[in-house]
């Protein structure tokens, strides 16, 4: 399942769904009886309150985090891509090149000195360098590619962060 092409109108969230969304960040595997009593409903309630944020596209998933070395991923890298063009039709064929790629764990149309930033996941520094010269340089459109390998992380944040409710709003 990928992320939606983003612009989403944001949708009225009032305390009850802001805790319903933090908790599920929390553990998504959280049975809908313990998400109900953390959240202060009922059990149908909750499931229903749940089943509209999935409808309406505030939730777009559920995943296992996996710890990267436990499953062969040594190196991370961060790769910035320029593009020779940058003409929508051929932005838009790079975009589905690179979501077709397992690799590329997450991918950003960015400002500034290039076009793209992914984040590459790989075995090791062969592999990555297999990658990058083997499939990245070779994608139609790429003028340049540059990359940054991760020493270590310092903070991998999956969840994101809720704003709180305004007073005032229910």
């Amino acid at each position: 399942m990928g992320f939606p092409r983003h612009k989403m109108a944001q949708i009225a969230l009032d305390a009850i769904d802001r805790d319903i969304l933090i908790a599920l960040q929390a553990n998504a595997r959280l049975p809908n009886n313990d998400l109900a009593a953390a959240v202060g409903l009922s059990p149908s309630p909750c499931l229903r309150r749940v089943r509209r944020l999935e409808k309406l596209g505030v939730i777009t998933g559920y995943s296992a985090l996996l710890n990267r070395s436990g499953v062969g991923v040594g190196l991370t890298a961060f790769v910035s891509i320029d593009i020779e063009r940058n003409r929508k039709a051929e932005t838009d064929l790079l975009r589905a090149q690179i979501q077709a790629l397992p690799e590329v764990v997450a991918a950003h149309i960015v400002t500034g000195d290039s076009d793209f930033l992914l984040e590459v996941a790989t075995a090791n520094l062969e592999t990555f360098s297999q990658f990058v010269l083997g499939v990245l340089n070779k994608l139609p459109g790429v003028k340049g590619v540059r990359s940054n390998i991760s020493l270590d992380v310092v903070k991998h944040a999956a969840a994101l962060p809720i704003p709180p409710i305004e007073r005032g709003a229910s």
